[in-house]
Order: C-alpha cells, then structure tokens, then sequence
C-alpha cells in the first residue's frame, strides 16, 4: 500500500506498477490499448485491440482531437480546440486530474517524459507553449513557423520537432534546454509527424501529397516519397511506414530501406491518427468520417478489424498504448 504521505504523483505511479507500461511497439506486449479522441461527440474511447472493441467512454468537453500519452506519469494529455483546454487524465482509472485553459489555438501535443514538460502547439500564435505535466501550469514559449500542427518529442528527449503548417517547414528545438535550432523547408503545408526507429523524422505534407524524411541530427532531408492525397499522420510497424491518405481514405504502406512504395490500404473514410499496436504487428488507423478503428495487419496488409467508436475519431498524436501485463487500463 502506499504511504498516506505519499504525493499524488507518487501513489499514481504506484497504482500503475501492475501495467508496466511502455511505448508501443517496443516489446512483446500482453495488452495493447487505444485512446481515441471523438471530436464531434466530445470523448473519448477507451479500445481493447486484442478483443477488438472499445471498453470505456470518458467525457472530453471541448471537442477534442489532440492526444499524448505519457506513460511514464501514469496520464494522459488531451486538447480540445474548442475551448482551449489541455486535460490530464489517469491511465489507470481514467479519471479526470488537472485542466488548463490557454490562449490562441491549442492543436498538437507532445510530452517529454524525462523532464516532466508538455508541449502544445498554438495554431493561431506561431508558437508552442510549455507546460508541468503535473500542474498543467505554463512555463515557457517557443516560436515557431505560422500554424504549428503536430509535435515530435525525440525518443532520446534531445528535440523537439514542430511542424508549421503555412510556413512550409519544420522547426527543431533542443532539449532540455529549449533553445531554437533553426527550422528546414519541407512539402507544402506539413501536419502530422513521427520518428521512425532508424531516428528519422517523416512529415506529413497534405498539400503536396507527400512525405518529407529528415535526419534530424544534421537537419538535412533525405528522402521525399509521393503518397495518397492529403496524407495527414504517419506510423511505423512491421518494419515499415504508413501514411494515411486522409482525401483518398486509404493508408499507403512504403519502404524504410529506399522508400518505394509497398501498397495501398482502402480503410474508412477520412484517415487520420495512425499508430503501431499489438506489439507492432498491426498498425490502428482513426477514421474520422466513418466513426472507426481499423486495425491492419502489419505484414500482410490484411484488414484484422473495423472497432467502432465515438463521433468523429481524430486520435491526433501518441493514442497507442502497450502493457506488459493484461491488466486494463480505465478501471
């Protein structure tokens, strides 16, 4: 049991010793679990993937659509553009623990486990706002690019990575220490992004219709691989990438070796948030306009499932999470 004078932060972590939790994909998983962000029904589903079916509802005010899980602290972030407010939420029972209400536009979100700091893109600004994953309270701005969209923190917590939307490139800042690196001119209008294991950086870019490949350690493209229309996030599974090709309501699956393109995945409609599950065997996929999960296998490129969800799934940002144990979150 934990001591009566045991922080709230420190009987939380307790509390989720029994799910060891970890990034998706990392290693071989027990239970794989997605949080999905339902703008238009303002919640958020809770999804099994193993029995393939949605375990839990939360109430999300706002409409919200941004999420990051941070396993490390036992929470889960989400924004909801609406009215403007970050929530902090346990992953063990789901329940609601700190709000912050910030100005402008709050979009993307990304947490750095290490140093305990959130960041939250602000659309309308040009900037990213810090912020205590404890108390949610601010502590520090970066500028950025005109409309800043999704958010990479690196795996190793070396930098942080913004994609500016109208600016047609991606700013890096290092961490911890938050000072600017400069920024690389990407596709045209890049929203979403995600590290590959290799360490690169892959950009979205939906009005070119492509993926820019940075290495982000000499902040140098690489590699441009043309994709579906509209291409809004990406994942990696299977020893591959995925893009979802929000326009053509299809995921294009390309090489990580020399980038060619492997195939093309019909899913629901409208494609966004994208994400390794079950281990990194599958790849789960958030269809907005047709209220749906689909899970494809990884390999195969077979569809596994199509789990329903709340009102108009998003799931933009970090939404897959991987247990050690089959222990469910949310109870």
């Amino acid at each position: 049991m934990p001591s009566p004078n045991a922080s709230p932060a420190a009987t939380r972590l307790l509390a989720l010793a029994l799910l060891a939790m970890t990034p998706a994909s990392q290693f071989a998983h027990a239970g794989s679990f997605a949080f999905v962000t339902n703008q238009n029904s303002s919640d958020l589903s809770v999804i099994d993937l193993e029995k393939q079916r949605e375990i839990r509802r939360i109430d999300v005010p706002g409409k919200p659509a941004g999420i990051a899980l941070a396993p490390a602290h036992g929470a889960f972030f989400t924004v909801s553009p609406d009215d403007k407010t970050i929530r902090r939420f346990s992953i063990s029972d789901c329940v609601l623990e700190a709000t912050a209400a910030l100005p402008g536009g709050p979009t993307g979100i990304a947490v750095d486990e290490t140093s305990g700091r959130i960041f939250v893109s602000d659309w309308y600004n040009a900037r990213i706002q810090v912020l205590g994953t404890e108390e949610l309270e601010l502590q520090a701005e970066l500028q950025t690019g005109s409309a800043p969209a999704g958010l990479v923190v690196s795996r190793d917590a070396a930098w942080l990575a913004s994609a500016d939307r109208d600016a047609h490139q991606v700013s890096f800042f290092a961490l911890p220490d938050l000072s600017p690196l400069g920024a690389i001119t990407v596709g045209i209008r890049p929203f979403g992004m995600a590290q590959d294991p290799m360490g690169r950086l892959h950009v979205a870019n939906v009005g070119s219709n492509d993926i820019t490949v940075i290495d982000p350690r000499s902040r140098t493209v690489v590699a441009t691989v043309p994709v579906g229309e509209r291409p809004y996030g990406i994942g990696f599974a299977g020893g591959r990438a995925f893009s979802t090709d929000q326009y053509a309501d299809t995921v294009t699956a390309y090489d990580l070796t020399n980038f060619s393109r492997i195939d093309v995945v019909d899913v629901g409609e409208y494609p966004e948030g994208i994400e390794a599950a079950l281990g990194g065997s599958a790849i789960a996929v958030a269809n907005w306009f047709s209220n749906t999960l689909s899970l494809i296998d990884a390999t195969s490129l077979e569809m596994l499932a199509e789990i329903e969800t709340g009102d108009g799934p998003r799931a933009f940002g970090r939404f897959v999470l991987e247990t050690q144990t089959e222990t469910s979150p949310c109870q």
